[in-house]
């Protein structure tokens, strides 16, 4: 018997590997798609809100509605990752316009007032940085325990970072969002798969690259073609054997927690300033205050991208 569709609230800055994380929950049959937030992140909130609309529509989902959310960060200027995912987020490949439009409800008060509608049942699932879900908790602290379960792509737990040396980008992006975050948490709650993971469990090899396009149907090509300018990256800054898929793997432990191979229960604070902004500060002393996130370290590997190569081969 199947499981029935996860309700989810997705908080997204639609780049290319936000894309695919996409097309998992909403064309493998495991989601159900309540909304769709953007945030300025990889890319400016507009565009990254085009391509969350571009993204669903691939997925044959256009009826699911996004949200405008927070053009940049809660105390910075934005600083996307466009040198990473192309000008447009989606490799420059020359999307055309999606068919549908963003809803006029700002995103924030989407994410305040769907979770008070159905409290407990909703997951929510962050692909950004989290101005949006910040924002959110300063207007009602305890809004992370009024969902089933938050998944955060979100840092670095082994301090190996993307967008420095120590730090992942989505945390980096607005460190000061991701305190907040953190420091409303609890680890029956909230749960964190950072850079380490998918640089670990979620590269796309050469030859799964090849079986990618080898599939051939709308969304694999989709998958596969808007990813090119971060397959450069990573091979110019990264050194990884591909592309890594940060973002889907982190929306496939949600869909799929029984991925999950390793976690650990810590205390995490994040710094904000000089060359450690946005590094996970991770007190695992015997003497550390009580742990305040559930942090994922491996996933596994083989199952998740059966789970990518079976979604992507059902378009028509």
């Amino acid at each position: 018997m199947s499981m029935p569709a996860l309700p989810l609230v997705i908080d997204t800055d639609t780049g290319s590997d936000d894309a695919v994380a996409l097309l998992l929950a909403a064309a493998s049959g495991m989601g159900d798609i309540r909304a769709v937030t953007t945030v300025a992140g990889n890319v400016p909130v507009e565009t990254g809100t085009r391509n969350a609309l571009i993204s669903l529509q691939t997925a044959g989902r256009s009826d699911i509605p996004v949200y405008v959310g927070c053009q940049r960060p809660m105390t910075r200027a934005l600083s996307s990752a466009q040198h990473v995912h192309g000008q447009d987020g989606m490799g420059d490949i020359g999307l055309p316009d999606p068919l549908a439009t963003p809803q006029e409800v700002h995103a924030v008060e989407v994410l305040l007032s769907l979770p008070r509608r159905h409290p407990g049942e909703l997951t929510l699932v962050t692909l950004a940085p989290l101005t949006n879900i910040a924002a959110a908790l300063l207007r009602d602290p305890l809004l992370l325990s009024r969902f089933r379960h938050v998944y955060c792509m979100a840092g670095a737990a082994d301090l190996a970072g993307n967008v420095s040396p120590t730090a992942e980008f989505n945390v980096w992006a607005d460190p000061e969002a991701a305190r907040v975050v953190t420091q409303a948490a609890t680890p029956d709650k909230v749960t964190w798969i950072g850079w380490d993971v998918s640089r670990r469990d979620a590269v796309m090899t050469p030859a799964d690259q090849r079986r990618l396009k080898q599939i051939g149907t709308p969304m694999a090509t989709f998958a596969h073609r808007i990813n090119r300018t971060v397959a450069d990256w990573a091979r110019d800054v990264t050194g990884l054997a591909g592309y890594d898929l940060p973002d889907p793997v982190a929306m496939a432990v949600a869909l799929m927690p029984g991925l999950v191979i390793e976690r650990e229960q810590a205390y995490v604070d994040i710094a904000t300033d000089g060359l450690t902004r946005g590094q996970m500060v991770i007190d695992r002393r015997v003497t550390a205050p009580p742990p305040n996130l559930t942090l994922v370290r491996r996933v596994d590997e083989a199952g998740f991208k059966e789970l990518l190569f079976d979604t992507v081969a059902a378009s028509g």
